[in-house]
């Protein structure tokens, strides 16, 4: 398998929101120019946007072309971008109830400058709909996509996917394209080099169908994609659903995530049995985006059986995912649990809200193992904050909040980060990411060789090469890799401080 072309650096990227990783973009900057340097190539910086702590922690900007002040500026971007990749995400499927769009929609009506950007139930059925056609749309949470609204002196049903706070945009109105054209100007034009496309699955509603991922959703990628290249910068699609579909959009677009490694890896070190992780490191696309953890939980449906839109197998079956589902929980003290499914107000019922780390019942050894064939699996590899500090599930800030996934949405101070990267378990974690981000093997090609219960990954480049074997049934690895100084010798793994 050879390792996707790209313009990206190939190194890992940190992702983390602008606010709670030191408190701002500053902070940021000085993390990854101090104790972090040399590591990441990139930084996915989650919303910040005006504001960014919304209804959906900046999911729901009111301004999407602008920073909220109290995290920076567009400055503190441009300056990031001199030095690392820059991913943001182009949240393109809506905007918040309480923008200056809707809100004068809501007082104006059809006499709205914005009247035609916002989605209203009669402009996806202007004839009206059956039962049957509201119940083929597809959502990943209880109830039907729509909220009334106050639209001038009318009261309107507005699509809304996601929350009530979140009103869809209309992408095919002139009006919705030239909202989307002046945040991708913005993001463009201040050093952005990745878009992640968030929730672009649904943004495309056809009636008659489930209006996710349609050949007219592929359709409106393929469109976004070509417009973001003619200005210099690449896309990252964000979908949850069957594996196939992540091998379908990875033909078309830059970078897709590869959502299926997170459980799949977790379920190879529960069972001891490597062959369906090896199976996918087989046939999954080499252009994707690798993550263990994100600001999201650990989805399963990207590994599971579906009936949509017609029955396929998955990688696992729905009795694997149950027992996978029910392992986490119990490591992590239950405590997964209240954060997951249809409990703490959950935006997605497909995933476990809960730390990789506590996924694995906090072994570190277990962890490392995980990170490693992260880093290995051919793509770019991101680590999220509260897993680069391999932190643990967040109850205090869940009971607070109320919010199933800030259980892996902690804050940490500056003294917190000084602290967490003295402990053993993050200091290998770091030698880790530094062997991604430095060996020159990893820009050569790679090898994957899987048995029942052990996996090896080779990087090769000329005289460099980087070995990883992984024995699931014993739940250990082992590491190699060519010393630049004498490239034939070979270090043994792991290398613990005395």
């Amino acid at each position: 398998m050879n390792k996707a072309s790209t313009a990206l650096r190939n190194q890992p990227q940190l992702i983390t929101y602008a606010d709670r990783l030191g408190g701002g973009l500053d902070a940021i900057q000085a993390l990854l120019s101090g104790p972090l340097a040399g590591l990441f190539g990139g930084v996915h910086l989650l919303p910040f946007y005006t504001p960014f702590d919304g209804a959906d922690a900046g999911f729901d900007p009111t301004d999407h072309t602008t920073v909220d002040p109290r995290l920076g500026s567009w400055t503190d971007i441009q300056r990031l971008a001199k030095t690392h990749d820059v991913v943001a995400d182009f949240i393109v499927n809506h905007v918040s109830r309480e923008s200056r769009e809707f809100s004068d929609l809501a007082r104006h009506g059809a006499e709205s400058a914005y009247a035609g950007m916002f989605l209203t139930f009669d402009a996806v059925y202007p004839e009206g709909a059956t039962e049957q056609d509201l119940l083929s749309v597809y959502r990943p949470r209880p109830g039907l996509p729509f909220v009334p609204v106050r639209w001038g002196g009318q009261r309107r049903l507005a699509w809304s996917t996601f929350t009530p706070a979140q009103i869809d945009v209309d992408v095919r109105h002139p009006q919705g394209q030239a909202y989307l054209d002046r945040v991708l100007g913005a993001l463009t034009s201040n050093g952005v080099s990745l878009l992640r496309l968030d929730a672009v699955g649904y943004a495309v509603k056809t009636p008659g169908t489930s209006s996710f991922m349609t050949p007219d959703t592929l359709a409106f990628i393929a469109e976004l994609t070509e417009r973001a290249r003619d200005r210099g910068v690449e896309i990252l699609v964000e979908v949850h659903g069957h594996y196939s579909l992540q091998i379908a959009v990875a033909e078309q677009v830059d970078w897709v995530y590869d959502f299926a490694l997170p459980p799949l890896i977790l379920h190879a070190l529960f069972t001891g049995d490597a062959r369906v992780l090896g199976h996918w490191l087989e046939i999954r696309p080499a252009n994707a985006v690798t993550v263990l953890d994100t600001h999201d939980g650990i989805g399963v449906v990207d590994v599971g059986p579906t009936d949509f839109p017609t029955a396929q197998p998955g990688l696992l079956s729905a009795d694997d995912i149950d027992i996978l589902v029910n392992r986490i929980h119990d490591n992590s003290e239950q405590t997964s649990r209240a954060a997951t499914g249809l409990s703490a107000s959950n935006l997605d019922i497909y995933q476990v809200n809960c730390t990789y780390y506590d996924a694995l019942g906090r072994d570190d050894d277990a962890y490392l193992i995980a990170r490693a064939l992260q880093l290995f699996t051919p793509g770019i590899p991101q680590i999220y904050y509260v897993g680069l500090l391999a932190g643990t599930n967040d109850v205090d800030l869940l009971t607070a909040s109320g919010v199933g996934r800030d259980i892996n949405r902690g804050q940490y101070t500056a003294a917190e980060i000084e602290a967490q990267l003295r402990r053993p378990v993050v200091r290998d974690l770091i030698r880790l990411i530094r062997l991604r981000a430095q060996h020159r093997a990893f820009a050569g090609t790679c090898q994957i060789r899987s048995e029942d219960t052990t996996i090896a990954i080779e990087w090769t480049n000329d005289t460099e090469r980087a070995t990883l074997t992984v024995d699931f049934a014993a739940r250990t690895m082992d590491l190699a890799w060519t010393d630049g100084s004498t490239p034939r010798q070979m270090t043994r793994w792991p290398c613990r401080d005395a």
